[in-house]
């Protein structure tokens, strides 16, 4: 076991030193990565603070910010969350999993995140209006997670996932790999460092009987011949990116029983393909039974609505999050509860997105 965890920890360190060649923040590689979707957090709590909490998140979302955070599962964890994405464009997103304990440190986990478009319709050249029917496009990420506490105050983590995207008879599929580190310290535990490295994997590229059309040879001519031209599309990048965070808890009023706690968060993304984020984040907390929270992604030329100017905005969401946690015990010997848990981000256009979920501690 130990050498187990030497391994996980080295493979983790790394892939972050040497991965950092990968990143550049270049704006004039927006759009260039495919799997874009990778970047989308599903689960409620983080995109509630803006995704900041890379040092202090805990449980089966951990495994969107930072995998080690899954560490700090005490036995079972049920999470089922749904996403209006960008309301109005009849996007949807639901992501569902469970983390299990495996071990005196070791944690297993779960999670499947799924995209739906709606029916879409068909149209062709001759039948631009529709009336052929839908069709639908699915994106589909499974991913399969362990983590560990190495120490009292060093966790670590590794997810594999596997990627699939498929239109009408094309299909695109593809594995990446999530790695990430946690370090906990101060008098309370309440200093909080994390650093994350995501979706380092091989290409991927479309293929499928899609990509094809009928063509005539020697049109005009007799004989004729029909023939089937395969295409074939180019490969894409996946989405890689790099987190570099930390958080402190500020505990108020009776500080053995911890009734009140303020978190601020900070984190830093670097994406390779795509402009790089700041993100701030703010959490209040009561006897951990509710949780407010908020937050605040910056990226360059966010705040510009002026598509002539040099720097403009180049994402939908506009940086403001915001979204709360409530939590009922079930059984207090266990520990057991049930959580609600919601979060809000602002965009424009569409009216922003709407995140709910229901989570089960056992």
């Amino acid at each position: 076991m130990k050498h187990t965890t030497k391994i996980l920890t080295a493979t983790v360190l790394v892939g972050i030193l040497f991965g950092g060649n990968v990143f550049a923040g270049n704006q004039d590689r927006v759009g260039q990565a495919g799997a874009s979707e990778l970047l989308i957090n599903p689960w409620a709590r983080g995109s509630g603070w803006g995704d900041a909490n890379i040092a202090g998140c805990r449980g089966l979302e951990s495994t969107f910010l930072n995998v080690a955070g899954t560490a700090f599962t005490q036995k079972t964890e049920l999470l089922f969350d749904h996403t209006d994405y960008l309301s109005g464009s009849g996007v949807g997103i639901n992501a569902i999993g469970f983390t299990q304990k495996a071990g005196a440190s070791g944690v297993l986990g779960l999670n499947i995140m799924s995209m739906n478009f709606g029916n879409i319709p068909v149209t062709t050249t001759n039948m631009p209006e529709g009336g052929l029917g839908n069709f639908n496009i699915n994106m589909i990420n499974i991913g399969l997670s362990y983590a560990k506490a190495f120490t009292d105050h060093i966790f670590g983590g590794m997810n594999f996932k596997v990627v699939d995207e498929a239109i009408p008879n094309a299909r695109a599929a593809g594995v990446a790999l999530d790695g990430g580190i946690q370090y906990v310290s101060g008098p309370m535990n309440n200093i909080h460092f994390g650093i994350s490295l995501k979706n380092i994997g091989p290409q991927m590229q479309f293929s499928g009987d899609g990509l094809a059309f009928k063509a005539i040879m020697n049109p005009g001519l007799t004989p004729q011949n029909n023939l089937t031209v395969q295409q074939r599309s180019a490969p894409y990048e996946m989405p890689t990116q790099l987190n570099i965070g930390g958080s402190y808890d500020w505990y108020f009023g009776d500080t053995v029983s911890k009734a009140h706690r303020i978190t601020v968060a900070l984190a830093f993304a670097s994406n390779a393909f795509g402009k790089d984020q700041t993100r701030l984040g703010l959490e209040y907390g009561f006897k951990s039974f509710i949780m407010l929270r908020a937050g605040y992604c910056y990226e360059q030329g966010i705040t510009n609505n002026d598509d002539t100017k040099s720097i403009y905005r180049t994402t939908a969401f506009t940086g403001v999050c915001a979204g709360f946690t409530i939590v009922l015990p079930l059984n207090k010997e266990k520990h057991s509860t049930f959580d609600l848990d919601y979060s809000y981000r602002a965009s424009n256009p569409f009216g922003g997105s709407h995140c709910i979920g229901v989570r089960i501690n056992l």
